[in-house]
């Protein structure tokens, strides 16, 4: 240990070390920021208890119709939401930026249809950004409209999908674009877990999901919706949740 470096009187770390590069603070700083305690839930699909939970499987109070911009038309029951086909879009009323976002999913069990017509629907951050909903068990379609893709853009690097009917579980860690007046500053950035699984790695997003055609970035609001989709299939949800990501030392 260097001559200059000294326990802390607190025994909580030292004096004297050198500071890190990019930060206010000095390696073993007994003067930093605790991490803020939070207790996780029972099982890791549990809501922790900093996180914000956007459907229990008891309401659709805290969403809206986007058609309407009335009361979402979806049905509850059982614990769970289902899309009602031909009622439309739902998000939530909560509008948020980056974050932890935990959405569980099921397709019918009846196979309805093949390629883009089974078990559609999508997972819209900030009622944009589509990550796709589709039973593709025994059931190809294009890449990059296959379940887990950014739509339009990338396939997910594998395809763990279970079997219809059963329940599949999407963890999202979303940071939004940033723009400056109408100039992006920085594009989105996502990371995605499917059923445990990694099928997307801190990727950058260069232009939003669209359909048959590439969209470019327009600027809009630091924050927006959680939107699913209406593609007229009755595709069910569950145990939604999601944690605002902030800085270290907050």
């Amino acid at each position: 240990m260097s001559d200059n470096i000294q326990p802390d009187p607190s025994g909580l770390g030292y004096l004297g070390t050198p500071q890190i590069p990019g930060s206010p603070w000095h390696v073993h700083d007994p003067r930093r920021p605790q991490p803020r305690v939070v207790t996780p839930g029972s099982q890791n699909s549990d809501a922790p208890s900093d996180a914000i939970v956007l459907f229990d499987g008891s309401s659709l109070a805290g969403w809206e119709s986007v058609k309407t911009s009335g009361p979402a038309g979806w049905k509850v029951e059982a614990g769970h939401m289902e899309v009602v086909p031909g009622t439309g879009n739902i998000q939530t009323k909560a509008h948020f930026g980056d974050c932890q976002l935990h959405v569980e999913w099921a397709a019918p069990a009846e196979l309805e249809s093949s390629g883009q017509g089974r078990g559609n629907s999508g997972v819209f951050l900030m009622g944009i950004y589509e990550v796709q909903v589709l039973d593709n068990h025994n059931n190809p379609t294009y890449p990059d409209g296959t379940v887990g893709a950014l739509y339009g853009l990338y396939p997910p690097l594998v395809n763990p999908i279970r079997q219809p009917g059963h329940w599949q579980t999407y963890d999202i860690v979303w940071i939004a674009p940033r723009f400056d007046g109408d100039k992006l500053v920085s594009p989105a950035r996502i990371t995605v877990f499917f059923n445990g699984v990694l099928i997307h790695h801190d990727l950058t997003l260069p232009s939003i999901p669209a359909h048959k055609s590439i969209s470019p970035y327009k600027a809009h609001a630091p924050t927006g919706p959680l939107m699913l989709q209406d593609h007229r299939n009755a595709v069910r949800f569950r145990n939604i949740w999601y944690r605002p990501l902030t800085g270290y030392d907050q």
